[in-house]
């Protein structure tokens, strides 16, 4: 039934739409996907270094009735893995590692798990396994990035060859995030404050760490087969709390300054943006579509580079779309897990006239990986996340 509603609101939509001009276009359309009195959602449009859309839909906690804002934090899972990336390659042109060291030269780690080298943690061709079977969950309530370095420590294989293929491995980027921490002395949160927040101007982004407080903080919801919105925050995910693979909060507008100091080069070394924008191992071929360091990216020929990831860990789901030829941007953090960001994107970029070759959609099962309830019943509903299901099935994928 609300599927089918949608279907029938955004036709409706498409029918006035036309009339109205981009901005309006873009504002009622968001009105279809995010009601007033539900979790939502908050979007930024950024062309030429100019925020030319950006506002604030629905609820940010359901028991407080407080609405979102741009400034409210939100968990941005997967996109966490941008700041991981960067903070890794800082540590790279600072002479801290050499590009062929493996991650056993600096962690406790069995081979063959010891012998993969940082570079392809970083590109998701490590082979590493998932750390999810291997953890205990039964005496683990809040995992940790440790617990998943002790999980690993019980493995003594790899997927496939370092460098053969490609899986998207959350994994990884926790040990990435230990392997700041070793070679920087520093706590992972503390490193990114020093060298990527506070140079920015940021003040109030944090990485999630259980017990501590964070301020303006949003809660995330995940809708039940019944239809109600059920809490599906840091109590109810086990893997909620791992850093440096989904961990910061941040807000819209702290965001933006992260978005428009990697565009313009400004703020980073340009060595490490080109990097990570370029492709590292081929995730499709017919579609140009690989992954860089903490970006994926498509360029098909005679098209203009496309960057873009998603996130999602709870009942929160984030996206972001890239252009950097056109200093062009979509932002979005929700906190209601069953909103499709990809299809939403897409529609958007259509209002605006922007080329997106179908972008997220011939993605694969990507940063679909992080909760809790994906692997197992959430512990108290026992339901799967319908939303996870609605995006394997659109990708082709059935839950196991």
């Amino acid at each position: 039934m609300k599927n089918g509603w949608l279907f029938f609101a955004f036709n409706v939509f498409l029918i006035h739409g036309f009339c109205q001009s981009p901005v309006k276009q873009i504002d009622s359309l968001m009105n279809v996907y995010y009601k007033a009195d539900q979790p939502g959602a908050v979007i930024a449009v950024e062309l030429n270094n100019k925020t030319v859309f950006k506002k604030g839909y629905g609820k940010a906690n359901l028991v407080t009735g407080l609405s979102i804002t741009a400034d409210d934090n939100f968990n941005i899972g997967s996109l966490t893995k941008q700041f991981t990336a960067y903070a890794v390659l800082d540590l790279f042109y600072k002479g801290k590692f050499s590009r062929n060291d493996s991650i056993g030269m600096f962690l406790k780690l069995p081979y063959p798990v010891s012998s993969v080298r940082i570079f392809q943690l970083l590109s998701h061709c490590s082979g590493i396994p998932d750390h999810y079977g291997f953890v205990d969950t039964n005496n683990v309530k809040h995992a940790t990035d440790k617990d998943v370095l002790s999980a690993l420590q019980k493995t003594n294989s790899l997927y496939f060859s370092p460098g053969m293929h490609y899986r998207y491995s959350n994994t990884a980027y926790c040990l990435l995030g230990m392997l700041i921490e070793k070679l920087s002395g520093l706590s992972y949160g503390d490193y990114l404050q020093k060298n990527i927040f506070i140079p920015l101007g940021i003040r109030d982004a944090t990485v999630f760490q259980f017990g501590h407080p964070i301020s303006k903080r949003v809660t995330g919801y995940d809708l039940s087969p019944g239809g109600k919105f059920i809490r599906s925050d840091e109590d109810e995910s086990v893997f909620f709390s791992t850093e440096a693979d989904g961990g910061v909060y941040i807000s819209m507008n702290n965001y933006i300054k992260w978005c428009r100091a990697i565009e313009s080069g400004e703020f980073s070394k340009t060595p490490m943006i080109r990097n990570a924008w370029q492709g590292q191992t081929l995730v499709d071929t017919p579609k140009e579509l690989w992954y860089g360091n903490g970006w994926f990216i498509q360029q098909t020929p005679g098209s203009k580079k496309i960057l873009y990831h998603t996130g999602f860990n709870g009942g929160f789901r984030t996206v972001v779309f890239m252009i950097p030829s056109l200093n062009y941007c979509i932002s979005i953090f929700s906190n209601r897990g069953d909103i499709d960001l990809e299809e939403l994107v897409g529609r958007i970029n259509k209002i605006l006239a922007v080329t997106d070759n179908s972008f997220i959609k011939s993605g694969p099962l990507e940063s679909f990986i992080h909760s809790w309830p994906i692997f197992a019943p959430c512990k108290e509903t026992s339901w799967f996340s319908t939303s996870f299901i609605r995006n394997l099935n659109g990708k082709g994928m059935v839950l196991n």
